[in-house]
């Protein structure tokens, strides 16, 4: 009898470490809870960042495509001065030439009214110039802003890993106030 007291004294041993191990595990699941809570913000966290990168591509893209046009367009501006010079040289020379000859007052005309035109061309190509450099640095200004959000979202993003990792909730809360920054960081880049 002695030895089935001795078995079930064991048994109840082992229930009872068996019960303590299951209340610590528990405990530990309900002190570390808020570890669910940190990896759904990182989830979240980069989904955000995911967008504001592609925002910020968007405004980059944004930044070459107009800064091409308005290179083209100043390259045709130029084009349209170099016709416009070459006319008025043309224009003296005629002018100077003495003679009143129907065709060169013909000429002489439509040289001038080319003269003109090109003022007004020029005039309108400088305009599309100017407002294709107003859409580019605008664009530049939003996805530098952009750019800086994405930066502060991945510091959030690595912050709370690292909490994760260490179980260091103040970590968590820094985490959480990098991505609060950075998502300020976006709204005011859409502003």
């Amino acid at each position: 009898m002695n030895d089935l007291d001795k078995e079930i004294s064991e048994l109840k041993q082992f229930i009872i470490d068996l019960k303590a191990d299951r209340a610590a595990t528990k405990e530990k699941e309900q002190r570390e809870a808020w570890t669910k809570y940190v990896s759904l913000s990182i989830v979240i966290i980069a989904v955000i960042a995911a967008i504001a990168t592609q925002f910020a591509g968007k405004y980059s893209g944004r930044v070459q495509i107009n800064q091409a046009q308005a290179s083209d367009q100043w390259a045709f501006y130029q084009a349209k001065s170099i016709k416009q010079h070459l006319d008025e040289v043309a224009l003296l020379q005629l002018r100077s030439s003495n003679t009143n000859d129907a065709q060169v007052t013909k000429a002489t005309t439509k040289i001038a009214a080319d003269l003109a035109r090109y003022e007004q061309e020029k005039a309108d190509i400088k305009a599309k110039a100017e407002n294709l450099e107003k859409v580019r640095d605008e664009s530049g200004k939003r996805g530098g802003k952009l750019g800086v959000a994405v930066s502060y979202f991945s510091v959030a993003i690595a912050t709370a890993s690292i909490c994760t990792v260490t179980k260091k909730k103040p970590l968590w809360f820094v985490a959480l106030a990098l991505a609060a920054a950075a998502a300020v960081q976006m709204v005011w880049a859409w502003m």
